[in-house]
């Protein structure tokens, strides 16, 4: 996967106002970008899904330009290809497992039946090891169970990448351990590609192939963005 990100961002409110301005390209199949809280992560982030329009530049994603302000180019979240993991998972708390699954597929805000059966959906309930817990709901799962949920669900319409929004901050350090294992291994067999943003070191030595570093809205190096184990590839200027 080529990722090519080259944007500017102000955000104002008052007399406060910050800066993004970010430059990094990689065409590593798990990227890490990382820094400390405010760095300009999760901006990013939600820039290459769509959720959020940079004031200028262009982000570019496997040959597909997603946004580009000179040539007026915004495509909308949906027809980007990603799917989104947000930290909180963000699943439907009136759902069922099976249908919060489902619900990757369904056009609009329709939701899925509760008895409705689909191919995909049964593969990544079993890929997940899910299928006893497809009829519980979000508030009946742990806190593995229910990222385990959200990723199924990112991962149903099989799209071309996968974001990350601090994965594992929701949960307990053991539990964080044991996530981070099933990430690499199921991201390792399924080749999806991966951008996943931190602002935790050992997130960074167990998935971060390539890592970028973010310090006050701008790529920095490791050391001004507070990284102390030095994986074996940061980004050049990073």
């Amino acid at each position: 996967m080529e990722l090519d990100i080259d944007i500017r961002k102000t955000l104002r409110s008052g007399k406060r106002s910050f800066h993004l301005d970010v430059r990094l390209h990689s065409t590593s199949q798990r990227i890490v970008i990382y820094g400390p809280s405010g760095s300009g992560k999760s901006l990013t982030l939600k820039a290459v899904a769509g959720l959020m329009r940079p004031d200028s530049g262009h982000i570019r994603l496997g040959g597909t330009t997603l946004f580009d302000g000179r040539a007026g180019i915004n495509l909308p979240p949906q027809a980007r290809k990603v799917a989104y993991l947000f930290q909180d998972y963000a699943l439907f708390p009136h759902l069922t497992v099976r249908q919060n699954i489902g619900f990757g597929l369904a056009d609009g805000w329709i939701n899925p039946s509760v008895n409705q059966r689909h191919e995909a959906v049964d593969y990544w309930l079993g890929t997940f090891h899910l299928d006893h817990l497809a009829h519980q709901f979000p508030d009946e799962l742990s806190g593995g169970q229910r990222q385990r949920t959200a990723l199924a669900r990112a991962l149903v319409a099989r799209p071309q990448a996968l974001l990350l929004d601090e994965p594992f901050a929701a949960l307990d350090p053991a539990l964080r351990v044991r996530m981070r294992a099933e990430l690499d291994e199921l991201q390792r067999r399924l080749e999806v590609p991966m951008v996943l943003i931190t602002h935790d070191e050992d997130d960074v030595t167990a998935l971060g192939d390539h890592v970028h570093c973010l310090h006050d809205g701008q790529v920095a190096d490791a050391k001004t963005a507070g990284l102390v184990e030095l994986p074996h590839e940061v980004a050049a200027g990073a």
